[in-house]
């Protein structure tokens, strides 16, 4: 799978001060478990139910300099967090599937990695709520049309909102991708920032180039 934006931004915008522990569900190629693995010393689990996601993933740890921290687990996200009860996570991320639609693609593989017809938000959140350490926080990216819908889902699972990157693909649009940081305590006031990937003129701005540029061998003016 094509390593995007989105994924990075999580990996380098979850706050990992005092995390021993991380939790990464839906791994795909495993950029963020990297990503993690590569600004702290953390024991880190991936979750993936996709097989050639696993073996991808599996790959790029063994490849890594962090590899003794990375373990890659082939099972659904749902029965891993019924059988790891014992199990607590300072931090959990997640990239999950931006389908909701009828509209599946084609590639069943492909649907079955990317729809929330295959992990709801309503499991992802109940799963957190189990495997998150009460102190732990548990970080997503999600389109912007469904970050209300998901806060409401979270709240239901004893999850609220502390922390939110509104992320805009060009200067002068709307968001269209949110990064969210949940916990189990509320906060008095939601910490909001905001990030532009593309100016007026098409070219990358300052601070994508400065946020992201030592994750890319190279960015290109556009």
């Amino acid at each position: 799978m094509k390593t995007g934006s989105d994924a990075i931004l999580l990996g380098i915008w979850a706050r990992i001060d005092n995390v021993k522990t991380v939790l990464d569900v839906g791994s795909g190629s495993g950029i963020i478990s990297l990503l993690i693995a590569s600004r702290c010393n953390a024991a880190i689990d991936a979750v993936e139910i996709d097989l050639p996601s696993v073996e991808e993933s599996s790959d790029n740890f063994s490849n890594s300099a962090f590899a003794d921290s990375l373990n890659i687990i082939n099972e659904d996200f749902n029965e891993y967090a019924k059988k790891a009860r014992a199990a607590t996570y300072d931090l959990i991320v997640s990239n999950p599937p931006f389908f909701t639609s009828d509209l599946h693609s084609p590639n069943l593989r492909k649907t079955n990695t990317r729809h929330t017809t295959r992990l709801k938000y309503s499991e992802l959140c109940s799963g957190v709520n189990i495997l998150l350490s009460e102190d732990g926080s548990f970080n997503l990216v999600v389109p912007y049309f469904m970050h209300e819908r998901f806060i409401a889902i979270a709240k239901k699972d004893g999850l609220f909102l502390n922390r939110r990157l509104l992320i805009f693909p060009r200067r002068g649009f709307m968001p269209n991708r949110i990064n969210m940081e949940f916990k189990k305590t509320a906060a008095d006031s939601v910490e909001t920032g905001y990030f532009i990937i593309r100016e007026e003129n098409n070219n990358f701005t300052a601070q994508y180039r400065e946020w992201l540029e030592a994750y890319y061998l190279s960015i290109p003016e556009n």
